[in-house]
């Protein structure tokens, strides 16, 4: 039994005991949703456009999305420990794991010159070597199109997928075993907890976690939307972390004052 199937049984209030929680079915079959506790604005990114971000030990990585650059930023301060140019374009994820950072080129360039590696059509996801940047390979997206979110949790590269909109795992040279679907729409960061993965849904403002195993939507965070647009995301003690990028679809300007932040959130 389930701490609400309890409360529930014993006919005493959700709302009084459980506070942040919404009592709601939503359209995707029931899932229970909290409002968010308050979002802490931490610091900028270092190049001011956030899409991606990953929790280590050693720092959190940041995908910037205009410069295509992987900071590795001491995460009390935001300080850069490291920066590697990347072969990624339009990145919109970041992972770090096994010794390699991992980036979503989630299509071409278009508020920057191009350059050479540049992605025309499609997406792709561009390998470094974690220790001193050096780029080792670039990998076909798994249906070849475009990409956000990216993680490394369970030996395992976890990607987001459009069309159909899956989470996937494949292994570090992006061979493929396991997937499950998501009920939402513009799949973005993701995050481990060490037993769940969160997913952020960036056109709904909420965060979904998931059982790896069938998918199933154990419980849902709902974002104001007057709080930082929701883009790259992890969960790092405790906490999620996210970042707005400052951009919108389309590679436009997303008016958010908080363009640049990266924010947490505790759960």
């Amino acid at each position: 039994m389930t701490r609400r199937e309890f409360h529930a049984s014993s006919g005493i209030s959700l709302a009084a005991l459980l506070g942040a929680w919404k009592a709601t079915a939503d359209e995707t079959g029931g899932y229970p949703i909290r409002k968010r506790r308050k979002v802490e604005i931490l610091y900028q990114s270092p190049d001011g456009h956030p899409n991606g971000l990953e929790a280590t030990e050693d720092g959190l990585w940041v995908g910037e999305q205009i410069t295509d650059r992987a900071y590795l930023v001491d995460w009390e301060t935001g300080r850069p420990l490291a920066k590697y140019e990347t072969q990624s374009s339009n990145t919109s994820g970041i992972a770090a794991g096994n010794g390699f950072v991992f980036m979503a080129a989630n299509g071409p360039a278009s508020l920057r010159p191009r350059r050479p590696h540049d992605i025309v059509n499609g997406g792709r996801i561009v390998k470094l070597d974690a220790n001193t940047g050096e780029h080792i390979i670039n990998y076909q997206t798994p249906n070849g199109g475009g990409l956000h979110g990216l993680l490394w949790a369970k030996d395992s590269l976890w990607v987001t997928q459009f069309g159909p909109n899956k989470i996937i795992q494949a292994d570090a040279e992006l061979n493929l075993f396991h997937d499950f679907d998501v009920p939402l729409n513009r799949a973005h960061g993701l995050g481990w907890d060490g037993k769940h993965i969160w997913c952020m849904f960036s056109n709904d403002y909420r965060a979904l976690k998931f059982d790896i195993r069938t998918g199933r939507v154990v419980e849902a965070v709902q974002l104001e939307r007057s709080d930082p647009d929701p883009h790259g995301m992890t969960w790092w003690d405790g906490a999620l972390y996210y970042c707005d990028a400052g951009i919108a679809p389309g590679h436009k300007d997303n008016l958010s004052k908080h363009a640049g932040s990266i924010c947490r959130i505790h759960l």
